[in-house]
Parts: structure tokens; sequence; C-alpha cells
């Protein structure tokens, strides 16, 4: 995970946490990426990491994962997550403020949680593609 900010690393881990084989495999990726890219919009923010070819790829090879949130100092709402997974790989993660609102230069006060609580509930793959 190099090249991440420790909030973004906190984001990392929760949105690969669980027992499942994939995000075994995922954690996995993560641990072996580094940032290539962060673009920060006016309600949040995209990281694009790089995962080398060597680390074993995911099946299935596309699809989202987006059950977490958090409640940010600054952010009314809190903010939500998306991890892109593509061709097997993570890809990119983005960070946005649920209402909108301008996102904080520094994040060092937050507080994570699934969308239905503190543990995950059903299934965390959002979208295959």
């Amino acid at each position: 995970m190099e090249g991440l900010s420790e909030f973004e690393i906190a984001v990392l881990d929760k949105l690969l946490e669980g027992d499942d084989s994939i995000l075994a495999d995922l954690r996995l990726q993560a641990a072996r990426s580094r940032l290539a890219s962060r673009t920060y919009t006016d309600v949040g923010f995209y990281c694009d990491l790089q995962v080398p070819e060597e680390v074993p790829r995911v099946s299935p090879a596309n699809f989202t994962v987006d059950d977490v949130h958090a409640e940010v100092a600054g952010l009314t709402a809190g903010a939500m997550f998306v991890l892109f997974i593509r061709n097997g790989y993570i890809t990119s993660s983005e960070g946005i403020s649920v209402l909108d609102e301008g996102w904080p230069e520094f994040i060092k006060e937050f507080k994570l949680h699934y969308n239905g609580g503190a543990t995950r509930t059903g299934r965390w793959i959002a979208k295959i593609q």
C-alpha cells in the first residue's frame, strides 16, 4: 500500500475485511500495491493503484465493493467509498462525501463502518460487470 495516507489505508483495510477467499486474495494484492496517482475532486478523491502482474488475479474479474461508510470530521453526513476491481486486479478506490460537501484537506478524525453497522452483513460484491 505504498504511497497511501493512513486514512486511505484504513478505508482499504475495511473494504477488504472478511473471511471470503476473494477478499483474502485482494488483501494480498493491496499489500503489494502502490499508489500510481491521487486526484482530489470538490467532493472526494480517486486513488489509482498498481498491482504487480505476478500477483494472482481474482475471479470474478470485474466488480466493485462499496459497503463502507465513514463518519468524518467536517462532513455532515460522512463519506462513502468504492473499490474497483478490473481484469482481476485492484485498480482504484474512490471516496465521496455523501452530501456533495467539500472534501476536507486533512482527515484525522474518522470512524469506519459498514452499511448495516459495525459488521458486514449480506453480499459484499456490489456490482459484477
